[in-house]
């Protein structure tokens, strides 16, 4: 019998709609359905994404900058699709923040973008999530945000600084990850049908790929990957139904989006664990 989960919170932090989907969405689906209440806060709304669907280009943030607007709705289907009702926005709706672009290019200058807002007083606005919440869970990027983009590396920083000023103390706060070993199986593989894996030709060349003795947890939410795929086409301007993620799934096999990998920095790892060691229950050695 599958172990129930009510009573147990879940805080994740993210920078844009559809982060959470690719990090998590095997996870949060699994989670909410046997009983957790999983929160996600998403930091902007993605307005410098670029859009993928070239009927939709005019929505993008050279052109009538609606894409922000759009990927809040690409969000509440990705929710619906996995389940989880309890999603927001950063600051909402007195205070917004605008997606500051990739690391390097102009709009990351911009006053009003997330990467230049300063930091207490982000995280201050989180801090109300969190005692309103009260997470016993939180999840989100590590210190380089995955791969070095602004609004994930400040996301990482409001999530810890907003744990560190919380009067609620969180028992158990992950890192997103993922293992060595299972991005270089996904770039051979992408490798035979003569595609490269988003760009990189070697595994040196992907920063998010860790060496696996640092990922302490795995969840297997392979019962869910039907629920993060619907989440993924959810967000149609982002991910590309030809392109490499749907690639990995059709290669790889679905698998592939439903083992979710995290590295555990605060809290003990706890039993039951897999033949690696690692935990297979992010809720394991909590107490409620």
């Amino acid at each position: 019998m599958n172990r129930s989960y009510e009573g147990i919170r879940i805080l994740l932090v993210h920078a844009h709609p559809d982060d959470e989907t690719i990090n998590n969405g095997a996870t949060m689906a699994l989670y909410a359905d046997r009983g957790a209440h999983v929160t996600l806060v998403t930091c902007t709304r993605g307005e410098e994404g670029e859009v993928l669907v070239p009927g939709l280009s005019h929505l993008a943030s050279a052109d009538q900058d609606l894409l922000g607007l759009h990927r809040e709705t690409e969000l509440a289907a990705a929710m619906k699709a996995l389940g989880v009702s309890d999603y927001r926005f950063l600051g909402a709706p007195t205070i917004k923040f605008r997606d500051s672009g990739m690391m390097g290019t102009e709009p990351n200058n911009r006053p009003d973008v997330f990467w230049q807002a300063d930091l207490d007083k982000a995280a201050t606005i989180l801090v109300d999530v969190i005692e309103e919440v009260r997470p016993h869970i939180l999840i989100t990027y590590d210190e380089i945000g995955g791969y070095g983009h602004p609004d994930h590396i400040q996301a990482h920083r409001v999530a810890m600084r907003a744990s560190e000023l919380s009067t609620w103390q969180i028992q158990k706060i992950y890192w997103n990850t993922i293992p060595k070993s299972v991005i270089a199986q996904g770039m051979e593989k992408m490798k035979e049908i003569g595609s490269d894996f988003f760009g990189a030709e070697n595994i040196d060349d992907i920063p998010f790929a860790k060496d696996d003795e640092f990922v302490t947890t795995l969840i297997n939410g392979s019962d869910y990957v039907e629920s993060k795929m619907a989440a993924m086409k959810a967000h149609e301007t982002q991910i590309a139904l030809d392109g490499p993620f749907f690639a990995l799934s059709n290669n790889l096999g679905m698998q592939i989006w439903g083992d979710e990998y995290y590295t555990l920095v605060k809290g003990t790892k706890s039993a039951p664990f897999d033949s690696n060691g690692r935990e297979i229950d992010l809720a394991s050695g909590l107490v409620l």
